[in-house]
Parts: structure tokens; sequence; C-alpha cells
């Protein structure tokens, strides 16, 4: 069973950078698709950002386009998402996932979660 462990939020003023890591068990990580996706109180769970497995292909939702940046180390079995020119309203709880299958779509299909980690971004 892979288990996915995340580290690296906290409170930041806006304008600011963060970047979160994602430290995943198994031999298999290099083979997963990662995803980023984030929660804030009394809102639904949205997807922020995916990397392939190789790091070659990543895509980003709309409202982080530019200011975060997914990558990877496969040999540190770990996943990375840098965020600069943080936003208050980048404040949530940052979860990463794992999947084993390749989708058309980035944002689904997610089979292994982390606990997440609080990111708070003050004005």
């Amino acid at each position: 069973q892979v288990q996915l462990v995340e580290s690296g939020g906290g409170l930041v003023q806006a304008g600011g950078s963060l970047r979160l890591s994602c430290a995943a068990s198994g031999r298999t990580f290099s083979r997963y698709g990662m995803g980023w996706f984030r929660q804030a109180p009394g809102k639904e769970r949205e997807f922020v950002g995916a990397i392939n497995w190789n790091g070659g292909r990543q895509y980003y939702a709309d409202s982080v386009k530019g200011r975060f940046t997914i990558s990877r180390d496969n040999a540190k079995n770990t996943a990375y998402l840098q965020m600069n020119s943080l936003k208050p309203e980048d404040t949530a709880v940052y979860y990463c996932a794992g999947r084993s299958g390749t989708y058309s779509d980035y944002a689904v299909n997610y089979d292994y979660w982390g606990q997440g980690t609080q990111v708070t971004v003050s004005s």
C-alpha cells in the first residue's frame, strides 16, 4: 500500500512563497502520476495541479497557473509544489495524491492520498 505524507505548510504573508513536499513510500513511485489538491474551510476539495510519472508534463488549475510549479524527484520518492506570489485565497489544507493509471483528465482517478498540510496566507 502506498503512503503519502505532505509537509512544508505554514503561515506566510501575501506575496510570499512556500514549497510543499510529498514523500511517498514504495518503489513504484516513479510510475505514479502525482496531483495536488486543496480544500478551504466550508469548500469542496479542488484540483490544484498534477505532474506525470516522469515529470515531463504538468497541468495547473487556472487559479494557480503562473504562480505554482509542480516538480518531482523520483530518486527521492518525493513530489513538490512550489507556491509563489501567494494570495489569501490560497489558504487551505493541501493534499498530494497519486494514481497508477494514465488518464486524459489530470484531476481524476487518484488512488492514494496524503493527510494534508495547512497553508495559511495572511494579508
